[in-house]
């Protein structure tokens, strides 16, 4: 029998079974939730079960196909309605290999296949789900894969990649470029011989990778990977599957997973967690996507006037707050951690998210690991209709803490606002030193602040300093060479590396969670292009060339976070603590910042440090009490010591000071 005279029978044999006598809702908000743990795919060698949640469906139907992209259904089968909105249908006999989609019937129309939004494994291009034994995907001593530990999230150093741009440049010496076994190769060398891949992070110092999003998204055509196109990544299309462009096989369901694994265990051993960058606030499309096509109108939000929310700036946004999606993305994260040990999360505009939500989440990963950390943007692209005081905001930070937020308040302090492109920060056009201040104690409050001059915010939001991001670029937006820059055009590339090393300096000596963006270490830019998510190759791969060109600058940041791992008093938490120990000198000159800290309560080998930041164009002069050693000075770092000094300093223009009494 031909597939569409199946499909005319199927209808009539629902209808006469009386399959399309369902519940009537009056709206999306009415649809009952479904409790079970079993959507999806349940799948045995003796049998597959099929079940999916649409409660407003007339029918639903399953096709079965042996391919993952053409060809005909082989079989399609009529979905039995059962509890709480749900429809499943079992197939007996072994069907791994086999692939599979849905389709819903809702207001007498058969909308387009899925793979459904539960799938876990999936064809190229991700159009049709895949049957496989996930256990066949684990990697040799996937089983004994653990995570490295962590005392406390200020511990961490975030090194923020793009698996594409990390290894793609030739002078990267990948057998993988830009693939997920191209982060994990060791071995691999620039053409002068220094190391890059995962032997450079490990020189470098860093603790956490946090790669941009890995799940299968929507912009790459996964048959036509041999022109090249990049994207970053946010636009999801299976958000609990494997994106294929970053495997040696996206045809071949098993290999991205098993690939991902790999990149994984291997980063693991090498004392590195791992950060995946999520993006559950909207998807690739609204109306045809697999959340859309599953259950019509259900998984967003709408304006009073019926049209599409837009916080995401991407033609739609999720509802969290239903309870579906809030429990989708709760146990979406919580299956990345147990399928692949993910160690983190940074989730993309979590404000479009609501408290309760990212709440469940934090709660779900506490049952697993409670040192799995979470952070996000405490912002929206645009506004929503789900009211701000729900919002994970970055002003509402303290009620769902411990997650984190980026502060863009220091990120703005160092270098200036992303938005006016040609104006700068406290490196680059002097200024800002309140909120340098604010960064400095981790956005907590302090008694010597002025929380009125601060960038953005007006509160101190944090409730410790682990609960803040610092940084001075990422992905989004000019990356910090690019902005100095545009700030400094006049500049000579010996003023735009004084001014690279004064801002790092900052987020590593500040109270947090310090961030770098891949790259910048060598002193990456991206040519003057700030949004790049779509640009080519020559504008954001990391040429490993720059590892011997700006040497000094790779030996500053190792410098930098061997300094801030030796001394906890840069890695406080509490924000009493924090508050009693770090204080600010009076009457600092414009453009200055001078503070000291108490190092002892923290058990550090430095009972004092002093930390001079002279954003200035000038030399600046200070007074000392006593003698003190000199660890960092005029963009240079050594933690035995760069000498003594006694009575007074001068910190050259646009340089920092760290001093310390033992």
């Amino acid at each position: 029998m031909k597939p569409k005279h199946l499909t005319l029978l199927i209808t009539l044999m629902a209808a006469l079974l009386g399959c399309t006598d369902r519940p009537k809702y009056g709206s999306v908000d009415e649809y009952p939730e479904y409790t079970g743990n079993d959507l999806g795919l349940t799948y045995t060698p003796e049998k597959s079960l099929f079940k999916v949640w649409s409660p407003a469906a007339e029918q639903v139907r399953l096709n079965l196909y042996n391919e993952g992209l053409g060809g005909e259904a082989f079989e399609t089968l009529a979905m039995q309605p059962g509890e709480q909105g749900t429809w499943a249908a079992t197939v007996s006999g072994d069907l791994n290999g086999k692939f599979y989609t849905f389709q819903i019937m809702q207001d007498g129309r058969w909308l387009d296949e899925t793979p459904g939004i539960w799938t876990k494994a999936v064809g190229v291009n991700g159009d049709r789900a895949a049957i496989i034994d996930m256990a066949a995907t684990d990697p040799e001593g996937w089983e004994n894969d653990t995570r490295p530990p962590m005392r406390s999230f200020t511990d961490a150093v975030i090194y923020e990649v793009h698996m594409r741009d990390f290894t793609v440049h030739p002078s990267s010496g990948s057998s993988y470029p830009g693939k997920f076994l191209g982060l994990c190769e060791s071995g691999t060398l620039s053409p002068d011989g220094l190391k890059t891949g995962i032997d450079h992070l490990k020189e470098l110092g860093v603790t956490h990778i946090q790669i941009l999003p890995s799940y299968d998204y929507g912009s790459i055509d996964e048959t036509r990977l041999d022109e090249n196109r990049y994207n970053w990544g946010y636009d999801p299309k299976n958000y609990n599957a494997v994106e294929g462009g970053y495997s040696t096989d996206p045809y071949t369901p098993a290999t991205r997973i098993r690939e991902m694994k790999e990149m994984i265990m291997c980063l693991h051993e090498a004392g590195f967690r791992v950060i995946m960058d999520v993006v559950y606030n909207h998807t690739y499309v609204g109306e045809e996507s697999h959340l859309n096509l599953m259950v019509p109108g259900y998984f967003y939000r709408f304006n009073e006037d019926g049209s599409w929310s837009n916080a995401s700036g991407c033609g739609n946004e999720t509802a969290s707050e239903r309870p579906m999606m809030r429990r989708f993305i709760v146990e979406s994260a919580a299956y990345w951690v147990n399928e692949f040990h993910i160690d983190g999360f940074r989730f993309d505009l979590m404000a479009i998210h609501d408290m309760e939500t990212m709440r469940a989440v934090r709660a779900a990963l506490d049952e697993i690991d409670p040192t799995i950390s979470i952070h996000g943007e405490g912002w929206a692209a645009g506004d929503s209709p789900l009211p701000a005081a729900q919002r994970a905001l970055k002003e509402n930070a303290r009620q769902f803490a411990p997650i984190a937020v980026f502060s863009d308040d220091i990120r703005d302090a160092i270098r200036g606002n992303w938005v006016e492109g040609d104006k700068g920060g406290f490196v680059a056009a002097n200024g800002f030193e309140e909120s340098v201040k604010f960064g400095v104690v981790g956005a907590t409050a302090h008694p010597q602040l002025d929380l009125g001059k601060i960038v953005h915010s007006k509160t101190a939001y944090a409730q410790c300093a682990a609960q803040v991001i610092n940084y001075a670029s990422c992905h989004d937006d000019p990356c910090l060479l690019d902005k100095l820059k545009a700030v400094r055009p006049e500049a000579s590339i010996e003023g735009l590396i004084r001014m690279d090393k004064l801002a790092q300096t900052i987020v590593f000596t500040s109270q947090g969670v310090p961030f770098i963006f891949a790259g910048e270490e060598i002193l990456r830019d991206k040519k003057g292009v700030h949004n790049t998510y779509q640009s080519p190759d020559s504008v954001n791969a990391i040429d490993w060339n720059n590892k011997r060109t700006y040497a000094d600058v790779f030996a500053y940041y190792q410098g930098l976070i061997a300094m801030r791992k030796a001394h906890p008093a840069f890695r406080m938490s509490d924000a009493r603590m924090i508050a009693d120990n770090i204080r600010f000198a009076d009457g600092a000159p414009a453009n200055t910042v001078m503070f000291t800290i108490n190092g002892k309560p923290s058990g550090d080998t430095w009972s004092e440090i002093r930390v001079i930041y002279n954003g200035d164009s000038r030399p600046l002069t200070t007074r000392l009490n006593g003698s003190w050693e000199k660890a960092c000075f005029d963009g240079r770092i050594d933690l035995d010591g760069l000498g003594s000094v006694s009575g007074e300093i001068t910190v050259p223009a646009t340089s920092a000071a760290v001093l310390f009494k033992k």
